[in-house]
C-alpha cells in the first residue's frame, strides 16, 4: 500500500465523510482525494518523478495535500521547518536539490533572501499567491483531476526530514512508503483507534509528528488540523468539534493545565492524548488526570530515522505509574508490536537489568538511510540493527529508561537542540576560544540551553554579543539562554571537554 492509496481507498470507501477540518474550511475524503490529485498531476507538469519538492510553511489545508500528493506522483517532499534561519533552509534546500517549493506567502521573503543559493529550485509556487511565482489554488484548477499516470512503488522515497545534525549539517532521514505505512499500521494496533475518532492535530506539520495525520485518516477518522499551538483554540475546538484524540509535547500538557480558562470549556469528549519527546512528570500527569477526567496516555519513544515511535507506554502503564509504581513513569515504555528494540553494549551483546547502552531497533519502520550520506548511513546501521543513540536501562519486565543522548542532544519544548550545531556558531565570534553547549533543567521549557565560553586572551565579548550571533545565524529556538564566562574547562586526558561534568555542576548551582 501507498502514502496516496490511503486518501483515494477512503473516498472510494466514505466519500462524503470529512476528512480535514482547517478553520473554516472542511473537505470530504472525495474532495481532498481531488486535490490531492490534482497536486499530482500539477507537479508532474513542471518536475520528474524522483525529484525533492521542499514545502515552507505552517500548518494550512494545503500542507495536508502534499503529505499525500508529492508521493502519489512519485517524488518526495522535503520538510522545511518555517522556525529555521533562512541560510539554514538554504543549506537543506541545496543538499536535497530539491526542484521545486511550495512556500506559504508569508515566507516569500526569506526565500528572496537565499533565492542565489539555491540554484536547484526551478520553479516557486505560493499557498496564497505571490508575483512573479506559481499561485498554488490556480495552478491545481489547470490540472487534471484524475489519479495520476505513475508508477510509483512501495520502496520509493516518500517524505525526506532532516534531523538537526550534530556535526554542523543536518542529515537528511530518507522515508519510504513502507516505512511509512508500517508505523500508521504499527500504530493502529497499538493505539486501537476506532473508525469513530475525531483526531486534532497540534503539532507543526514540519515535524515528523506529521505521520499521526497519515494514522487517523488510513482508519478514515476526520482529522481537526490547528494552525499553530493555542491553549484557547484547542479548548475551543474540542468543545466544537467533539474531538475524542490527540498528540501533545508534555511542554504543552503543561501550559494547558495552567490555562485559567480551561474549566469554561466541554472537554468530555476526549478520551486520549498521545505525546512524546520526552517523559512527563508524575506531578503534571496527575493534575491532567485530574482535569480530563477518563484520559488514557500513550506516550511514544522513537525518532525521524524511526518515523516516530518505536517504543510506547501504554495508557495502562500510565494508570500503573500512577496507582502503585511511580518509577514508571519515567519509562520511555516497551516494543510497539511490529518493532524489535535492544539495549546493547559497544560489542552488540544486550546488557543486564539495570546496565546503561544504546538502543537499537528493527523493523519496516526504519528509514532507508540518510539521504546522499552512505558513511553516516552505515555509521547509523552497524550490526545491523539501527543505532539511535539514545543511552539507557532495561529493566526485567522490559522497560525501557532512557539514561542520556550519546550526543549530548538536549529537547527544549519538544524540540531536539544538537549542541554541535550551535557550538560552530558561537565559534564564529573571533573573541571565542571554547565553547561548550548544555541542556539544564528549565520549569517551563523541560530543558533550556546554555553555553560555557573561554574567551581568547585580550580579547572581551558579551552575554549579548553570544546570543546575538545565535539569533543571527540559527532558528530561534536553538539559542541559548545564558553565556557564562570561565577561565578554563574540565577536561579529558586527551584534551575533551567534559560536558557531563560541566552538566552536572551546572544543573546544581542553577537550580
Amino acid at each position: 500500500m501507498l502514502l496516496g492509496d490511503i486518501v483515494y481507498f477512503n473516498a472510494l470507501k466514505f466519500p462524503m465523510r470529512k476528512a480535514l477540518v482547517y478553520e473554516e474550511q472542511t473537505f470530504t475524503f472525495a474532495q481532498l482525494q481531488e486535490r490531492v490529485n490534482r497536486l499530482s498531476n500539477a507537479l508532474l507538469g513542471i518536475a520528474a518523478s524522483g525529484d525533492r519538492i521542499g514545502i515552507l510553511a505552517q500548518n494550512c489545508a494545503e500542507y495536508c495535500e502534499s503529505l499525500y500528493g508529492v508521493p502519489a506522483a512519485g517524488m518526495a517532499l522535503t520538510f522545511l521547518n518555517f522556525r529555521l534561519n533562512p541560510k539554514e533552509i538554504a543549506r537543506i534546500i541545496s543538499d536535497a536539490e530539491a526542484s521545486v517549493l511550495i512556500v506559504e506567502k508569508e515566507y516569500l521573503e526569506d526565500i528572496a533572501k537565499i533565492r542565489q543559493d539555491i540554484p536547484s529550485v526551478k520553479h516557486v509556487v505560493v499557498i496564497g499567491g505571490g508575483e512573479g511565482c506559481l499561485d498554488y489554488d490556480a495552478w491545481l484548477d489547470a490540472a487534471s483531476p484524475d489519479k495520476p499516470q505513475v508508477r510509483v512503488k512501495e520502496g520509493d522515497m516518500a517524505w525526506l526530514i532532516y534531523t538537526s545534525g550534530t556535526t554542523g549539517m543536518p542529515k537528511g532521514a530518507m522515508l519510504s512508503h513502507k516505512n511509512l505505512m508500517a508505523w500508521a499500521c504499527n500504530t493502529l494496533i497499538e493505539w486501537g483507534i476506532p473508525q469513530d475518532c475525531v483526531y486534532m492535530h497540534t503539532f507543526p506539520m514540519c515535524h515528523m509528528a506529521s505521520i499521526q495525520c497519515i494514522t487517523y485518516h488510513l482508519r478514515g477518522c476526520p482529522m481537526v488540523l490547528m494552525r499553530r499551538w493555542d491553549p484557547e483554540v484547542f479548548l475551543q475546538n474540542i468543545q466544537k468539534y467533539r474531538v475524542t484524540q490527540t498528540g501533545l509535547a508534555p511542554t504543552m500538557i503543561n501550559f494547558l493545565i495552567q490555562y485559567p480558562k480551561i474549566s469554561d470549556y466541554d472537554t468530555s469528549s476526549l478520551n486520549t492524548i498521545n505525546y512524546g519527546a520526552s517523559s512527563i512528570p508524575a506531578e503534571v500527569l496527575r493534575r491532567a488526570m485530574e482535569i480530563f477526567k477518563g484520559v488514557g496516555y500513550n506516550q511514544l519513544m522513537g525518532q525521524t530515522e524511526t518515523c516516530g515511535g518505536y517504543a510506547i507506554l501504554r495508557r495502562e502503564d500510565h494508570l500503573k505509574g500512577i496507582m502503585e509504581k511511580p518509577k514508571l513513569l519515567t519509562a520511555a515504555g516497551k516494543d510497539e508490536v511490529l518493532a524489535v528494540t535492544r539495549v546493547v553494549n559497544v560489542k552488540m551483546e544486550d546488557v543486564v537489568p539495570g546496565e546503561i547502552g544504546e538502543i537499537v531497533v528493527q523493523g519496516d519502520q526504519v528509514m532507508m538511510g540518510y539521504w546522499r550520506n552512505p558513511k553516516a548511513t552505515e555509521e547509523a546501521f552497524a550490526g545491523g540493527w539501527f543505532h539511535t543513540g539514545d543511552m539507557a536501562t532495561i529493566d526485567e519486565e522490559g522497560y525501557i529508561y532512557v539514561a542520556d543522548r550519546k550526543n549530548d542532544m538536549f529537547i527544549s519544548g519538544g524540540e531536539n537542540i544538537y549542541p554541535r550545531e550551535v557550538e560552530e556558531v558561537i565559534y564564529k565570534h573571533p573573541a571565542v576560544s571554547e565553547a561548550a553547549v548544555i541542556g539544564v533543567p528549565d520549569k517551563k521549557w523541560g530543558e533550556s540551553g546554555i553555553v560555557v565560553v573561554t574567551l581568547r586572551e585580550g580579547m572581551q565579548a558579551s552575554e549579548e554579543d553570544i546570543i546575538n550571533l545565535c539569533k543571527e545565524n540559527l532558528a530561534s529556538y536553538k539559542k541559548p539562554k545564558m553565556v557564562l564566562f570561565v577561565k578554563e574547562f574540565p577536561k579529558n586526558a586527551t584534551g575533551k571537554i567534559l560536558k557531563k561534568n560541566l552538566r552536572e555542576y551546572y544543573r546544581t548551582i542553577l537550580e
